[in-house]
């Protein structure tokens, strides 16, 4: 069997990354899979994967409206008010590889959660129609994210692997027959330690994750973030080590991290950890951190994982549902609403210390179980062919 993973930006955001690395790893233990590919936005960024045997360039391609294409594209809007043409040629870098695999993983989980794609529908489309096996790898979808049309393509898919309860319920209770509960695959991946920095405190030295994302869609975010921090620096003597998860022009983390560190620094107590670390390495560091707080889903995953005490400031349902999934309850997870407001930060922040015992033994008891279901992802995807 030969599997194309598609949706992939690029590693540059380590989230997507982990992903990679960790489906390769689950892909790479049966032995009836042949060939692995990977279409990716960025294929430079990807050229450090293991396991991996070809990587394509996926990028959309522009109609010239004075072409041939053009003009059908043109005929199809105008008389049949149908857009699919425009959008196998837009898609046409992924659509072109159908005939060569057998399994497609669409591994944007979160690309359900952004309004309606027809692009990705026509796309599901073809490849449906060549005949080939179809998965959706890792969803988180709202049920606020749900339209006919979407609940359309979702029934198309062969299997949906959910990586969270809430994800699973809301699918289900939309007539969605096709789905299984699994576990995010990045609990699965593992860390590389480096040397630690000269300012790092054993023991002491609780992570902080900031994203342009969070900021973007609230704008007082940052400033709650930064009493959050002074707090911390005047009442405790722990050190603040900013964690950069991803590095993508116009959605950089390391850019809006410099904010902090420029803030703080005479502090001596805060510093960061630089911005060309891999998935692996960066969890290397976050393993060993008394707390983190993070505003990245997969930078929280890296703590939740390492058994780290976590902090999440989250933003959609995937990031309350892991919660749920770990505790029994959207523990620690302030919804977007809510970071804005410092003294809830602060005051989560303070639950997070006053309960670090409860939190660490829960998490060393659930996560080899979550693990196990991450696992599972791959008998589910064997099981449809």
């Amino acid at each position: 069997m030969k599997i194309l993973l598609f949706f992939h930006g690029g590693s540059k955001n380590r989230g997507c990354e982990a992903i990679i690395r960790t489906a390769v790893q689950l892909l790479r233990t049966n032995p009836k899979i042949t060939k692995i590919a990977l279409a990716t936005g960025d294929p430079e960024s990807d050229r450090h994967l293991s396991g991996i045997d070809v990587l394509h360039l996926d990028q959309n391609s522009k109609i010239d409206k004075y072409s041939l294409g053009g003009l059908l594209n043109a005929i199809h809007i105008k008389f049949l008010k149908d857009e699919s043409y425009a959008f196998r040629k837009i898609h046409e870098s992924i659509i072109k590889l159908i005939p060569q695999y057998d399994i497609f993983l669409s591994i944007g989980g979160d690309n359900y959660c952004y309004g309606e794609q027809p692009g990705i529908y026509e796309i599901d489309r073809q490849i449906k129609k060549a005949g080939k096996k179809l998965v959706l790898w890792g969803a988180s979808i709202g049920a606020e994210d749900l339209s006919p049309q979407k609940i359309e393509d979702l029934k198309s898919f062969d299997l949906i692997l959910a990586r969270e309860t809430l994800t699973q319920k809301v699918l289900e209770k939309a007539g969605l027959e096709n789905v299984k509960l699994v576990a995010d695959g990045a609990f699965l991946l593992e860390k590389k330690e480096l040397p630690l920095p000269k300012a790092w405190s054993a023991g002491k030295t609780v992570g902080f994750n900031f994203s342009p994302l969070v900021f973007k869609k609230n704008s007082k975010s940052k400033a709650a973030a930064f009493a959050l921090l002074l707090h911390i620096l005047e009442t405790t003597d722990f050190t603040v080590c900013l964690v950069p998860h991803v590095i993508i022009p116009g959605n950089n983390d390391h850019e809006i991290l410099q904010e902090f560190h420029k803030k703080f620094h005479d502090s001596g107590r805060v510093f960061l950890l630089p911005s060309d670390l891999d998935a692996t390495e960066y969890k290397g560091y976050i393993a060993k951190m008394k707390f983190f707080i993070g505003a990245r889903t997969h930078a929280t995953i890296a703590a939740y994982s390492s058994g780290i005490p976590t902090m999440v400031l989250g933003y959609s349902v995937k990031s309350k549902g892991i919660a749920k999934d770990i505790f029994g309850e959207e523990k620690l997870v302030l919804d977007l609403s809510e970071i804005s407001d410092a003294g809830k930060l602060i005051a989560k922040f303070e639950e997070m210390i006053s309960e670090e015992v409860t939190l660490r033994e829960t998490l060393q008891l659930r996560i080899p179980e979550i693990r196990k279901k991450a696992k599972k992802a791959i008998d589910y995807v064997i099981k449809i062919v």
